[in-house]
């Protein structure tokens, strides 16, 4: 098959503009994918309050002010936005699995002398302060433990809101509070 010059040059030329928009395309994607982790990687307003006041009701009772875990703060964030999507409200992963095997698979427990974790969940409509999650978890036993445990050192902070949430929430928008507590060595 013989190419004229003029189309040749239109296919070199087409042949580059299509590899620049790759390339363009390829670098706006890195960099979406970039400002998502870097996002995600710091705490919203909201999970910024939870912590501080949870650190705040520990160390007025003597107790240890927690850190931040990547890891915990994963399991968090992906229990609140399973519950998100798919309609329920449990300690229970949506296939019925323990909390702690969830939070096992984010913080590991292997070659650990000591592993424990813990779970607080809330969810409000529409949203929720910090210091309202925090006088609802104080009013619930198991929750108010889980704030008093020593042991904890520390934690995972997700905060989700959903319109029009589906299931449980009964299309109410909604916000979705995930705390996981930790201790490994």
């Amino acid at each position: 098959m013989l190419i004229s010059p003029r189309a040749a040059r239109l296919a070199a030329a087409l042949s580059i503009l299509v590899v620049a928009a790759i390339a363009v395309g390829s670098a706006l994607a890195a960099h979406s994918s970039h400002a998502l982790r870097t996002r995600r990687a710091a705490l919203t307003s909201l999970e910024r309050g939870v912590l501080t006041d949870i650190n705040a009701f520990r160390q007025a009772r003597g107790l240890a002010p927690l850190r931040i875990s990547a890891q915990l703060d994963a399991a968090a964030r992906r229990h609140s936005e399973e519950m998100a999507a798919k309609g329920y409200f449990a300690h229970s992963s949506a296939n019925g699995s323990a909390f702690w095997r969830r939070i096992q698979r984010f913080y590991g427990s292997s070659n650990r002398g000591l592993w424990s974790v813990g779970e607080n969940l809330l969810w409000s409509s529409p949203s929720v302060s910090a210091a309202r999650a925090l006088q609802m978890w104080e009013q619930s036993p198991e929750h108010r433990k889980n704030l008093l445990t020593a042991r904890w050192r520390e934690i995972g902070v997700s905060a989700v809101h959903v319109v029009s949430a589906p299931g449980t929430f009964h299309g109410l928008d909604v916000t979705i509070v995930t705390t996981d507590f930790g201790v490994r060595r």
